[in-house]
């Protein structure tokens, strides 16, 4: 019984060598051949690569094998991959003719079965920079933490400028004292508020008993215009003292604490700085292998990131300290010379010395009610 091969539209134009049909049987194999064509042009309506010249041992032609693949491609489902599919043709006796298998495609390159696919211009995930930078933050607080502990136990070297810390601290117990001054200011200017406000009313109770008690009219006359003349003496020494309070208060609590922030800086850059030379001085006292080299250029980059981050904090400290104590001299010298002359001047009676006081450090008095605005001002 002879083989029945499958006969393929342009078989004649290619190969002189393929077999013809069985002349016993016309009929059958040309409904079979009309059937299987139909069929192979229902599964690829679109597709030219039906036509396939084959040899008479029944391998495919090498100059079509590769367009007949291209074209196969783009008719295959797309749940296959293309690139991992190739076409085996077998003799006519094979019971496996014509099987589309599975795998690495002849002249493509392989690729993964399953897992996601990497794009090459990937979109970097916000999520995953945050965790990275919280990983960095993690572990910079635990060698800073590690540091300080260390340091307070009384293992861990610690790198100390004696000259730069020494003006720290005398910052440090200067800022404390001004601080002393302030509130004793601050509550003698309380304590004066109310000594004038007495006054005042004491003088206007003296004013009007002289109106109404004619044989004391004079006595209570006069006693009216001292305690009224104490009491503008006073409002006055009252506004030296509220503007010494303010400028120390300016000096305190902003000049000297932004020059104290920029030393916290520098202490957390110190800190810092011995944590990670801690870590090189014990990576270099290790071994050194190629585990270890990796680690040790790492550690040394990071050592020196942050060495100049420490000796920038450090000439920072010292520039402000610098001008910080020009400023603070210089504005001690005046507040401290008006505080003087307005309290000598006050307790001495000498109203005129008092006002020039005030005069000469432009010091302008607040008169009662003029922090609201007139009505004509409003309009």
């Amino acid at each position: 019984m002879h083989a029945k091969p499958i006969l393929f539209s342009g078989m004649s134009e290619h190969s002189n060598e393929s077999t013809t049909l069985d002349e016993s049987h016309p009929a059958a194999e040309e409904v079979q051949s009309d059937s299987e064509e139909g069929t192979m042009a229902q599964e690829s309506p679109k597709n030219s690569a039906a036509e396939i010249p084959v040899t008479s041992n029944g391998q495919l032609e090498d100059s079509h094998e590769h367009g007949f693949n291209r074209d196969l491609k783009r008719s295959l489902p797309v749940g296959l991959g293309l690139s991992e599919t190739k076409i085996t043709s077998h003799g006519f006796d094979s019971t496996k003719e014509g099987v589309v298998e599975a795998g690495p495609f002849p002249g493509g390159r392989a690729q993964q079965k399953s897992g996601p696919v990497v794009l090459a211009d990937e979109v970097k995930n916000p999520a995953m920079e945050k965790l990275e930078l919280v990983r960095k933050w993690s572990l910079n607080t635990y060698k800073c933490t590690r540091q300080i502990i260390s340091e307070k136990l009384g293992r861990g070297s610690r790198t100390v400028d004696l000259e730069l810390e020494a003006q720290i601290e005398i910052l440090r117990d200067n800022k404390k004292k001004y601080e002393n001054i302030l509130r004793l200011a601050q509550t003698l200017s309380t304590q004066l508020f109310q000594m004038v406000h007495t006054q005042r009313q004491l003088g206007d109770a003296f004013a009007d008993l002289s109106l109404k008690s004619l044989e004391l009219h004079e006595e209570f006359g006069y006693n009216a215009d001292t305690q009224k003349l104490l009491a503008k003496n006073g409002e006055t020494l009252l506004g030296a003292i509220n503007f010494f309070i303010a400028s120390v208060t300016t000096l305190v609590n902003k000049t000297i604490e932004d020059t104290l922030l920029t030393v916290k800086q520098y202490e957390s850059a110190r800190i810092e700085y011995d944590a990670y030379r801690t870590d090189l001085e014990e990576l270099n006292l290790g071994p050194r292998d190629a585990n270890t080299l990796p680690r040790i250029e790492q550690s040394q980059q990071l050592f020196q990131v942050h060495k100049e981050k420490y000796d920038k904090m450090r000439n920072d400290v010292s520039i402000k300290l610098k001008f910080l104590e020009e400023n603070k001299v210089k504005v001690l010298h005046n507040q401290l010379v008006l505080f003087h002359n307005a309290i000598a001047a006050y307790f001495a009676g000498n109203q005129k010395q008092l006002e020039q006081t005030l005069k000469q450090f432009h010091i302008k008095l607040k008169t009662p009610g003029a922090d609201a605005p007139s009505w004509l001002e409003e309009q």
